[in-house]
């Protein structure tokens, strides 16, 4: 337990250090100026490039930024440490990520702190990759086994610890659990690892699997239950300074909401496959189905009381929070409540 508190409080000290900075030299996230187009600059700072979050490219491809008067620039931070330090920072307007990422920087005592506005994704989004075909696939199976994972207090990783939990499987003891591959990386490396299994994202998992590297047997998505896995952020001051384009922003992602949960795996293949033009039209359009299957996408951006309960849970089993953090703090569903009345 004293370790993980450790590395808790060395990451916090990292995003502290540079709202400190951030404050110091003036920095700041508000673009909220019009340009020549008559559009206002947005820049979005995602944790991942992943078709997990369709309803935010489906809302780019389909002109719902562009119709609510925001031109977005969409920036891959490459996990939800580096999303939260470009927010911090002023690098980014608006951060999309795991929402224990504002828990940290709140408990670390940031007074311009991250403030989710928006909920997308309910589930988790990550699959488990064996390196043989399993047709009966037990979780129980990972006894002794080795596991490329998730960057430790990552939502990923905690949510594979909370069902290895749920199955008696003890995440220190029972298995070994590799976390020396930085995110995105670990599908390149799984193929000429040692690792027996790995926790891959789409279309990564996909991947895999179409070049014989792999073979998908769990969904971690299915196996957790409804999780507050990713949401959208901003600080506390931008929120006070631009309520407008806050408002905008998440009309356009309840859009993109609708649209996926309205229309099928191939016409949403076909509507985001330009965020993904390495991906082929069918195995989009599998990977679109296998989420949509599960329930992945919420039908509206509000961010329930209750979800943000069962996160500090997940958080506090993994030994990543040292107090509970108010809801009323951290969340705000002001936006997404009139998001979904206005878009019915």
């Amino acid at each position: 337990m004293k370790k993980n508190k450790m590395v808790w409080k060395k990451g916090l000290s990292l995003l502290s250090v540079l709202s400190i900075t951030a404050a110091g030299l003036g920095l700041s996230a508000c673009h909220a100026k019009e340009d020549i187009s008559g559009l206002t600059p947005v820049t979005l700072n995602e944790v991942a490039h992943s078709i997990f979050y369709a309803p935010q490219y489906a809302a780019i491809e389909l002109g719902y930024f562009k119709e609510e008067g925001i031109d977005l620039t969409l920036v891959n931070g490459a996990g939800a440490d580096k999303v939260m330090t470009a927010l911090i920072s002023g690098d980014a307007d608006i951060g999309f990520m795991g929402s224990e990422a504002s828990i940290y920087t709140y408990a670390n005592g940031s007074e311009d702190y991250a403030v989710n506005f928006a909920q997308l994704t309910q589930r988790a989004g990550n699959f488990l990759v064996s390196r043989t075909p399993q047709e009966d696939f037990q979780w129980e199976d990972l006894a002794g086994k080795k596991v490329l994972g998730g960057r430790k207090g990552g939502m990923p990783q905690l949510v594979f610890e909370y069902i290895l939990k749920k199955h008696s499987l003890d995440p220190a003891a029972d298995l070994d659990i590799d976390q020396s591959i930085n995110f995105g990386l670990t599908a390149a490396a799984f193929p000429s690892s040692d690792a027996d299994y790995s926790v891959e994202f789409e279309p990564f998992a996909t991947t895999l699997e179409t070049e014989g590297n792999g073979y998908v047997v769990a969904s971690l998505g299915e196996e957790s239950g409804y999780v507050p896995y990713t949401a959208y952020s901003a600080k506390k001051s931008y929120l006070k300074t631009n309520p407008e384009i806050i408002q905008k922003f998440t009309n356009a992602i309840q859009k993109g909401l609708n649209y996926v949960n309205s229309h099928t795996p191939e016409e949403i293949a076909k509507t985001i496959q330009p965020q993904f033009k390495e991906t082929s039209l069918e195995a989009l359009t599998t990977i679109v189905k296998r989420y949509q299957d599960q329930d992945t996408w919420k039908e509206d951006t509000i961010f329930e009381e209750e979800s943000f309960l069962l996160l500090q849970n997940i958080l506090e089993e993994g030994g990543e929070l040292p107090k509970r953090v108010p809801y009323e703090e951290l969340v705000t569903t002001e936006y997404s409540k009139k998001a979904a009345q206005k878009n019915k």
